[in-house]
C-alpha cells in the first residue's frame, strides 16, 4: 500500500533540501561568500533554478522590505529581477545575506517559508540561523533608520523574522 504524504511531510522535505542545497553552495563557492560569489551563484543553474539579476530599485518593495524577486514574465524560465533597496548598493557586506534570503522564492516559489529562507541563507554563509536572522533584522532596521521610518510592530504569526518570506524583518 502506498504511503500518503502530507503537506507537513512536503514542508519538512523542502526544509531538509534547502539546508542541503545551502551547504552544497557553500562548499562550491565558500568559505567566504561575498558579492562576487553571489554574482557567480546567480549564474549557476545548479544553485539558482531560473535566471536572476540584481537591480537596486525599491519601486516594487514594501515599506521596510530590503529585497524581493519579481518575475520578468509569465513563465519562471523568463527569469527574475532581484530588486534590492538602493540603500544597500553601498553596503556590499550585507548584500549576500539579503539576496540569499530571497533566492528560495526564485527556486521554490511561495511554498518556501521564511524558516526555509533562513535555513538556506545561514547554510550558505556558514552561520547559525539565529545569527543570520539577526543580520536580516539589522538590515531592515538600516532601511528604517535611513528613511526615518519607524520599524513596524512584530508579526508573530508570520514566523521567521516576521517577513512572511518577503524580507521584511521586525525587531
Amino acid at each position: 500500500m502506498a504511503q500518503q504524504l502530507t503537506l507537513t511531510d512536503a514542508q519538512e522535505s523542502l526544509t531538509g533540501h534547502v539546508a542541503s542545497k545551502g551547504t552544497e553552495i557553500r562548499e562550491k563557492y565558500g568559505p567566504r561568500i561575498g558579492w562576487s560569489e553571489i554574482l557567480r551563484i546567480l549564474e549557476d543553474r545548479a544553485c539558482v533554478r531560473y535566471p536572476c539579476e540584481v537591480v537596486f530599485d525599491d519601486g516594487p518593495l514594501r515599506d521596510g522590505e530590503f529585497a524581493h524577486p519579481v518575475a520578468k514574465g509569465a513563465m519562471p524560465e523568463e527569469g527574475y529581477r532581484m530588486h534590492v533597496h538602493p540603500f544597500f548598493s553601498v553596503e556590499p557586506g550585507i548584500l549576500p545575506a539579503l539576496v540569499l534570503y530571497q533566492l528560495v522564492l526564485v527556486n521554490y516559489g511561495d511554498f518556501a517559508s521564511p524558516e526555509d529562507a533562513e535555513t538556506f541563507g545561514a547554510a550558505v554563509l556558514g552561520i547559525t540561523r539565529d545569527a543570520y536572522y539577526e543580520q536580516l533584522c539589522a538590515a531592515s532596521d538600516m532601511i528604517s533608520e535611513s528613511t526615518g521610518m519607524q520599524a513596524p510592530a512584530p508579526e508573530l504569526a508570520a514566523g521567521g523574522c516576521g517577513c512572511g518570506g518577503g524580507g521584511h524583518c521586525h525587531g
